[in-house]
């Protein structure tokens, strides 16, 4: 979230920029100038789990019944819901008029000018979280506007931990490892599995990696945009997965775990620690479908030595170049991403938004509580490579980590190939 929360975060957070390909390369030619159309727009976007979304489309429509808004619901899966944008943008389709892209996209796809820059004085640009703002722009110049931001957070089973005699989440990999053979002892955390991120070969696997290496102190760029993939570092993030899969401590079942099959298994009861995104809150605190209601807490990822480094995501809205009605598109996104929407928005759901004044708000506090927990894990967060060509380099991830933890290549071999295949991507 979903509205896939990537599927995004401290102001001071790098942006790593990769000279992985020249501007407007691939299909970038052609494009149409800006216009200043008005009409019905299509807008591309997430799964709406909660329906929110539909309702503030519906009001948007009772007040502007010539200029309608439809959705069209992207695939879950992230890499399939950029394939299908990106097949839209190559034919120069009008198909969508408002696009959601995920916080590593907007380079490719003002670079390829298949979107357009936002004019200056559409939003309050000083009102949105710092580095949710730089996720929209490239070059200097804001093409998407930031929508939901956030990183990942630790689920745990609060309930479990204290019959265990545990009174705090785990703050290392350890801890974690220690803390779930507590509850595995005890009768009511017999047969439950211990931990669980997002490792199936997609671009979750690439967040998960990456928050690993991080969490152990290393980079996988660094800040000249070289990758950094086979220090000691980088290679005991990695260790870490694979180890999890190895001693059973991730559940062999969870290589093909996106968001919503972890999801569904922290609900289900069936996990004692669950690392995703903070949508999952809202979905699992409901009474009537989640077994773990009022039963969990979340806290910052940990790591190797304290408390980890999680991935910045984000999902943003930009203007299709190939819109027939761009005003009524550019006029939705500044009503979206509005103070007044984004706090209707806020208390329909647990996605983390871009405006900054949210996270300090009391009432957002009390609503839901993991608020500091996320400000204090955006904090340490870092952002995913800005690229032209970040599909490459995130591809070239999942390919040599999967290799890893299904046991097909040792740490080091895998490292030292993930290295050549990046670095082959950076000449």
């Amino acid at each position: 979230m979903t509205i896939r929360p990537l599927w995004c975060g401290a102001a001071a957070a790098l942006s790593l920029v990769l000279a992985l390909g020249a501007c407007g390369d691939s299909g970038g030619s052609g494009a149409p100038a800006s216009n200043d159309g008005r009409g019905p727009i299509t807008v591309a976007t997430g799964k709406d789990l909660t329906q929110t979304v539909q309702k503030l489309v519906a009001a948007w429509n009772d007040r502007h019944p010539k200029e309608q808004v439809r959705l069209v619901e992207l695939p879950e899966d992230g890499d399939q819901a950029r394939q299908q944008l990106v097949q839209n943008m190559q034919i120069k389709s009008d198909a969508y008029d408002v696009v959601r892209l995920d916080a590593v996209w907007t380079a490719e796809f003002a670079a390829r000018r298949w979107v357009l820059p936002l004019p200056d004085g559409l939003l309050d640009t000083s009102s949105f979280v710092p580095a949710a703002l730089g996720t929209g722009k490239y070059r200097g110049r804001l093409y998407a506007a930031p929508w939901l931001t956030g990183t990942g957070v630790l689920y745990y089973r609060e309930d479990l931990l204290a019959k265990a005699g545990i009174m705090e989440p785990p703050k290392t990999w350890a801890e974690l490892t220690a803390d779930c053979a507590k509850v595995q002892k005890i009768p009511q955390g017999k047969g439950i599995g211990c931990y669980a991120g997002q490792f199936g070969k997609y671009e979750g696997l690439t967040v998960n990696y990456s928050e690993a290496v991080q969490s152990a102190g290393g980079e996988v760029f660094d800040a000249s945009g070289k990758p950094r993939v086979n220090t000691p570092q980088a290679k005991a993030g990695l260790q870490f997965l694979v180890d999890g899969f190895e001693n059973g401590t991730i559940p062999e079942k969870a290589i093909t775990y996106k968001e919503e099959e972890g999801r569904r298994a922290f609900q289900e009861g069936d996990l004692v620690f669950h690392r995703n995104w903070a949508y999952v809150y809202a979905l699992a605190s409901e009474e009537d479908g989640s077994k773990v209601a009022g039963k969990f807490g979340v806290a910052p990822i940990p790591g190797k030595d304290g408390p980890g480094s999680g991935t910045l995501g984000g999902n943003n809205l930009a203007v299709s170049a190939f819109s027939e009605h761009q005003a009524t598109a550019r006029d939705f996104i500044a009503h979206i991403v509005s103070p007044e929407v984004q706090n209707e928005y806020g208390r329909a759901q647990s996605f983390p938004l871009s405006l900054a004044a949210l996270y300090t708000q009391p009432e957002m506090i009390k609503k839901y509580p993991y608020l500091p927990v996320l400000k204090e894990g955006m904090d340490k967060a870092k952002p995913r490579p800005v690229v032209v060509r970040y599909n490459e380099v995130s591809t070239a991830i999942q390919e040599h980590v999967t290799a890893a933890i299904t046991g097909k290549k040792p740490v080091a071999q895998a490292a030292e190939d993930l290295q050549k295949a990046l670095s082959a991507s950076a000449d």
